[in-house]
């Protein structure tokens, strides 16, 4: 190499090189841990294979075609990294957990069976023509459902007098610097490095450079690697009542299909995390938005069980509904049922038999 391929390769090295270590922090290292920086990691780590492969085969293009086909592996993780990235940064990863690991099963084993039967250093067509452009269609898609995610964002941006967060900031930057790099390795006005290979790596760096400059200098405003990250809007901010509306959604509809209420050690901490907020937020949108205490709103699901089992007077014991419904005692039971039906469990028993008399 000449001096001039020697900067080059330097300064790309530098950041895959960097790449590598900021993902090894975010996956294995760091504290506390949150879906939202796992799947930031995962998506370093597979765009940082997929600038190796184009460095070294840039450079050493006489390497075994293994190099390539690990390359690809990376490339095949970087739309669903990207994708479930923006999509637990959002707070709307709380299921389809089984679907995400099974995205990721699915792209490695195909890619090591394709490894198996047709190796790159025999059928380098077949990666190339096929694979490849399997692998371009799958991020295309990924590109577009990471875009829908972020729709709200771009609404605000085309909207008069519109304003973003810090953190919309940054998911926009990453979901950029994701589209910019790949069309520097594909479009020939990007090939001014000489050749499109170096100016895909040179690429990611400066956007590596970039957004964890972004990062560092907005961590006071950001949440975004906190274990309990909502970004939509800040913690020491009023909810928003379109917003308020959102978690409310999510937060009832978890509660009710998980039973949650039923659970007598229930903490407001424990709620937050199912839903990805922190339990100031939660605690922000009962009282702020709603209204209500966290057992106050918590006893309201417990006490329309008790109506529903006492309506449908299975033969069980007043006091024992009690306990089924996830009250720890008697007391609290009858207390928080007067508070919400202005009547005692015993006496909304008897109207029901009146009525169903009549």
């Amino acid at each position: 190499m000449n001096l001039g391929q020697q900067i080059l390769f330097f300064f790309s090295a530098l950041g895959a090189f960097n790449g590598f270590i900021i993902s090894a922090y975010l996956l294995f290292f760091k504290k506390p841990k949150s879906t939202s920086s796992f799947f930031l990691g995962l998506l370093l780590v597979s765009l940082c294979l997929k600038i190796s492969k184009s460095l070294l085969f840039y450079f050493y293009p006489a390497l075994p075609g293994i190099y390539i086909q690990i390359g690809i592996l990376g490339s095949s993780l970087v739309g669903p990294s990207l994708f479930y990235f923006i999509k637990s940064a959002l707070g709307q990863d709380s299921k389809h957990k089984t679907t995400r690991k099974g995205t990721y099963l699915f792209w490695v084993f195909a890619i090591v069976i394709a490894s198996i039967i047709s190796p790159y250093d025999s059928k380098p067509d077949v990666w190339e023509n096929y694979i490849g452009r399997i692998i371009s269609i799958q991020f295309t898609v990924y590109i577009i459902l990471s875009v829908w995610l972020l729709r709200a964002v771009f609404t605000k941006i085309f909207s008069k007098g519109g304003k973003i967060s810090t953190t919309e900031t940054l998911l926009l930057s990453i979901l950029i610097g994701n589209i910019i790099v790949p069309m520097a390795f594909k479009l020939p006005i990007f090939s001014f490095f000489n050749g499109p290979c170096i100016s895909g790596a040179l690429f990611f760096s400066a956007v590596l450079y970039l957004n964890t400059f972004l990062f560092i200098s907005r961590r006071k405003n950001s949440s975004l690697f906190s274990a309990s990250h909502d970004l939509v809007r800040y913690a020491n901010k009023k909810i928003t009542e379109e917003h308020a509306v959102t978690l409310t959604d999510r937060l009832q509809k978890i509660i009710l299909e998980e039973e949650l209420y039923k659970n007598s050690d229930l903490k407001l901490n424990d709620l937050a995390k199912k839903i990805n907020i922190s339990g100031h937020q939660l605690s922000q949108l009962l009282n702020d938005n709603l209204g209500k205490s966290f057992a106050a709103y918590i006893n309201e699901f417990r006490i329309n069980e008790a109506c529903e089992l006492i309506v449908n007077d299975r033969g069980i014991k007043l006091e024992a509904i009690g306990y089924e419904v996830g009250f720890n005692s008697k007391s609290t039971f009858y207390t928080a049922f007067k508070k919400h039906k202005q009547t005692t469990p015993m006496h909304y028993k008897e109207q029901l038999l009146v009525v169903s008399s009549n």
